[in-house]
């Protein structure tokens, strides 16, 4: 198995595929292939696993699935991978299994892997809140006073996430060309740009008006998926005072194919910042509750090879998801299965750590050299966006598997 796979026994990730006959089913992914489940489980390989029905694969999205509990999807991920095991015989011996079961990826059409019922995104990265808030208000005092208190966020439009490989169409909106001009124009947005983040999913269902404790988070959260809010800025800074981001942010967000458990992700787990202020207890979370995982943005231009704009990790992040839950929930606001919790952009200290355009442009002042004599302040169409996640030590990796968006003119 090549050393940057992202798919490694480890790892057993989660989503779902369209197969030849043209019926989704649910899937993992091991190496370069993609592991039918509803196979594995129509030949008995599942049949130990306690309230596990051999048609729970057959679905369109892993939200039953993610509904058994985590007791079940965990002895479902631990079957795997004893079956994937290198010397394990009990699967690999079975050519008429194997065949069926182990589809090479470019002839499998990856789909959303949940139905997104609600989701809601952060602005928990303190670099990057820092950096736009030295270029829209001061450099000095870059962060608005509640910032350090909470983990701040804003309720985005489910509807429009799809999953990586959907074309990006450029949005048509209202905005000002120049601060002052007196009034606004509509047209395509002159200012497009992503924003890198990673996204939990609900694993399990809370009740309306019960708070979910910080200390019992945990156990709501199913897996991770990499997350690309695409935003026009343009759009945003006209339109955000004074309740925020609407239609800057509501035309499309792509995710991964692929959750990757906290099961898999537990061995990179690490100590996040220290808050800057004393907490209120509702938000005082053990500090070892961040994953140490890197993450790369890549932007193609017509096609032509991927040139690296930034690498970053998500160690950084002020907010972790434990905090982000309990606070999303201490009014008695109830989450459920298949909701999606994005981290916000992630950038991180040092040169070329910054997740989206606006911050390693300095909001378009400072044009961003790529190869060629290329350059750009936001993208264009026929850009293609890359992002890439993965977690990796001691010969041991756990990808995420690309989030990839092409610019399109507007219809």
């Amino acid at each position: 198995m090549p050393e940057d796979c992202d798919f490694t026994i480890y790892n057993i990730p989660f989503g779902v595929y369209r197969a030849l006959d043209g019926i989704p089913r649910c899937c993992t992914a091991i190496g370069r292939y993609v592991v039918d489940l509803s196979v594995l489980a129509d030949n008995s390989y599942f049949n130990d696993i306690a309230g596990l029905a051999n048609d729970i694969f057959k679905k369109d999205s892993l939200n039953d699935f993610i509904g058994l509990g985590k007791e079940c999807t965990g002895a479902v991920r631990d079957r795997v991978i004893e079956l994937l095991t290198a010397d394990n015989s009990e699967l690999q011996s079975r050519d008429d299994v194997c065949s069926r079961a182990l589809i090479p990826m470019p002839s499998a059409t990856m789909l959303m892997p949940i139905d997104v019922g609600d989701y809601t995104d952060f602005y928990s990265s303190k670099e990057h809140a820092s950096n736009i808030g030295s270029l829209l208000r001061d450099p000095n005092n870059p962060l608005l006073p509640n910032w350090r208190h909470l983990p701040v966020a804003y309720h985005g439009r489910a509807s429009s996430i799809v999953v990586s490989g959907a074309p990006v169409v450029r949005p048509v909106g209202q905005f000002k060309k120049a601060a002052a001009d007196p009034t606004p124009v509509f047209a395509p947005t002159e200012r497009l740009d992503y924003e890198l983040e990673l996204a939990f999913v609900i694993g399990k269902n809370s009740r309306l008006g019960e708070r979910i404790p910080v200390d019992e988070a945990e156990p709501y959260i199913f897996g991770y998926l990499l997350f690309n809010d695409w935003s026009a800025r343009d759009i945003q800074s006209w339109e955000y005072a004074p309740l925020g981001p609407f239609l800057s942010k509501n035309f499309m967000s792509s995710v991964s194919p692929w959750i990757v458990t906290t099961e898999a992700l537990a061995p990179f787990k690490v100590p996040g910042p220290a808050p800057d202020v004393q907490l209120l207890p509702y938000l005082q979370s053990d500090s070892s509750q961040n994953y140490d995982i890197e993450l790369q943005v890549l932007l193609a231009i017509d096609g032509g090879a991927p040139q690296l704009l930034s690498t970053t990790n998500f160690r950084h992040m002020y907010w972790n998801a434990l905090q982000q839950l309990a606070h999303h929930t201490v009014t008695g606001c109830n989450v459920k299965i298949g909701d999606l919790m994005a981290s916000g952009t992630i950038s991180g200290p040092g040169e070329n750590a910054q997740g989206c355009l606006m911050e390693l442009t300095q909001n378009g002042k400072v044009p961003l050299k790529l190869n060629d004599g290329e350059s750009r302040v936001f993208l264009e169409d026929g850009d293609t966006v890359i992002m890439k996640a993965a977690a990796h030590n001691n010969g041991v990796r756990v990808g995420f598997g690309d989030v990839v968006g092409r610019i399109v003119a507007h219809k």
